[in-house]
């Protein structure tokens, strides 16, 4: 298990000294963005792939570092019901794989997308109940009409690759939490796993580490992301934990993200490197830093101090008690 970084956070320098940073406060690892909402800062897509030349300063420069690989990451909207913006996100998507494949990155991050609610609709409509019954209607057309025939044809693409498709359970998307995502790996394959990133269960009330089991007893964690959240009861008590309040007016909503340690103690963090061994992952800890109560370098820092407690660094010795 190493520590990661996805760079977004430090989009405002070159990838060079970024890694000297990342380095420096002993980062094994990034993900950096190839497009989507992460953007490609660091890795532009259109400059590396099919390039090899590129291809071995990059190696060379991570080489220089010390660093690896983990995923590149692009995150959008593949199914969306508007057909430009679709097919946008399914080459950035494809793309992303392609060059994956040719740097010997076996994992590319990514959401499920979200469709509409029907095939007239021109917005995505994120479904969180069955009734009234349109919407358990709605729902099964998302999933049997659009989603699962894309995902069965994605994984295909991916496997012709050999790389894996790590999904963020993230709300507004289809697969937000992990009973959808094992719905999905179940009708597609062993390509389409998860993205784990516990900071938007947290606010679902999901327990995280008996989530990273359940995902772990099914092979479905191909990639991780450490990011916290907390739940300010203040707010939650009277308007729920599905908060429309903007990120940025943090004293009136009801949850936040949060650098690792400032949602859930580290005893936690490490109740979760636990779960994490115990279903034999041993990728990595790929930073996430979205706290606007810090800044980008701070939050960094302070996680990966905390998670250098944490991670487990060796392999497991023999059970010499037990024999």
């Amino acid at each position: 298990m190493d520590i990661g970084v996805h760079t977004p956070p430090l989009y405002g320098e070159s990838l060079e000294d970024a890694l000297e940073y990342l380095n420096d406060i002993g980062v094994d690892a990034i993900e950096p963005g190839v497009g989507g909402f992460p953007g490609d800062t660091h890795l532009p897509r259109d400059e590396y792939l099919d390039d090899e030349d590129a291809q071995a300063e990059l190696h060379d420069l991570l080489a220089e570092h010390d660093m690896r690989i983990s995923a590149l990451a692009t995150h959008n909207n593949p199914i969306h019901p508007d057909d430009e913006t679709a097919e946008e996100a399914d080459t950035e998507l494809r793309e992303a794989i392609e060059l994956a494949d040719q740097l010997d990155v076996g994992t590319v991050t990514c959401f499920s997308g979200l469709p509409a609610g029907g095939p007239n609709d021109e917005y995505p409509n994120w479904i969180t109940a069955p009734w009234p019954t349109e919407h358990a209607e709605a729902l099964e057309y998302q999933w049997e009409d659009v989603a699962i025939p894309y995902w069965q044809e994605l994984e295909a693409f991916a496997d012709d690759h050999d790389v894996d498709l790590a999904i963020e359970m993230h709300p507004n998307m289809l697969v937000h939490e992990p009973a959808g995502m094992l719905e999905l790996r179940q009708a597609t394959g062993e390509r389409v796993g998860a993205n784990f990133d516990p900071s938007h269960l947290y606010w679902q009330g999901i327990d995280v580490p008996e989530a990273i089991r359940l995902l772990g007893e099914h092979d479905a964690i191909h990639h991780f992301h450490a990011k916290d959240t907390k739940v300010y009861e203040s707010q939650a008590r009277y308007k729920g934990v599905l908060d429309t309040t903007p990120y940025t007016d943090e004293a009136d909503r009801s949850w936040l993200f949060r650098s690792v340690g400032y949602g859930h103690g580290e005893g936690h963090w490490k109740d979760i490197v636990s779960a994490l061994r115990l279903v034999e992952y041993d990728g990595a800890l790929s930073i996430e830093h979205e706290d606007s109560l810090t800044s980008s370098r701070e939050g960094l820092e302070k996680a990966v101090e905390l998670l250098q407690r944490a991670v487990f660094r060796t392999t497991p010795g023999d059970a010499y008690w037990a024999e």
